[in-house]
């Protein structure tokens, strides 16, 4: 949902920025991993040590990046399909560094067992949901559904992180960590469910 509501405005706020970015040379796979790292940093650097708003603004700082080498890549005309992996394969580690800095801290110094559990749980399920995509492409279906894409939970998990620790409310961030492993289960059976009609359909399911 938010990828579709909110990509054409992207677009207009950071086209700028890509626009320099390819002036000065930088290309958009430079840009991929840059952001990669910065997301990793954030998350892992200062979600651990209880610093969940400050990692959260890192992370910010350079999450945008996943757009912005789409619009270099697409100004430049340097769409690719190697671009279209990297991009896709670092994400899924960008997403996993930050629930994962999560589960570190409501393991170790958080001492929630409950809130590491419900972390843990997001992480595996939204690794799922992209695998169940991009297995079913592999196959020759499709499986665009589902109500929890990338950018919806990361946009839950990160605005309920940041206020959870301003205010002190783990229930804040407990409650959307536990509705986002429910959306992504759900998301997950979404395009099972999917890919075995298509595959009815044409007659590849067998007994």
């Amino acid at each position: 949902m938010l990828n579709r509501l909110l990509r054409a405005s992207l677009t207009k706020i950071l086209g700028p920025i890509a626009h320099l970015f390819l002036r000065l040379g930088i290309s958009p796979d430079v840009v991929t991993v840059v952001g990669t790292l910065g997301v990793c940093a954030g998350a892992l650097a200062f979600f651990p040590r209880g610093e969940i708003w400050v990692g959260v603004l890192v992370i910010t700082a350079f999450v945008f990046s996943d757009n912005v080498d789409g619009i270099m890549a697409r100004e430049s005309g340097r769409s690719s399909k190697w671009g279209a992996y990297l991009d896709s394969t670092l994400d899924r580690i960008g997403d996993a560094a930050i629930f994962g800095g999560l589960v570190l801290y409501y393991a170790g110094k958080g001492n929630n067992q409950l809130m590491a559990g419900l972390a843990l749980s997001c992480l595996i399920l939204g690794s799922v949901v992209s695998y169940a995509k991009a297995r079913a492409e592999g196959l020759g279906y499709t499986a665009n559904v589902g109500i929890a894409e990338r950018a919806d939970r990361l946009v839950a998990v990160l605005v309920a992180a940041f206020f959870a620790d301003l205010f002190n409310s783990t229930i804040l961030l407990g409650v959307v960590l536990g509705l986002l492993a429910v959306a992504s289960l759900v998301t997950v059976l979404q395009r099972m469910l999917t890919v075995r009609r298509q595959a009815l359909a044409s007659g590849e399911v067998g007994a």
